[in-house]
């Protein structure tokens, strides 16, 4: 079921900001400012937290390791 809001016109500026494009819908702006600030699962922090690890014992490829491996 649809419904209608009201928003003060500084809200309204607000949110046309932080579209990602034109045509984006408020609800699609909405549900993806809701998923940006929903908490991550335990799963990705455990490899956040790995991640972290391995860049500080230096464990990483450096861009132009990338770049030299992919040929480009």
């Amino acid at each position: 079921m649809a419904t209608t809001i009201q928003i003060s016109k500084t809200l309204q500026t607000a949110l046309k900001k932080k579209k990602m494009y034109e045509n984006e819908s408020y609800e699609e702006l909405i549900w993806n400012l809701l998923e940006d600030s929903m908490e991550l699962n335990e799963e990705t922090k455990k490899d956040i937290k790995e991640a972290r690890a391995d860049v500080k014992k230096g464990k990483f490829y450096t861009l132009e390791q990338v770049e030299k491996e992919a040929g480009l």
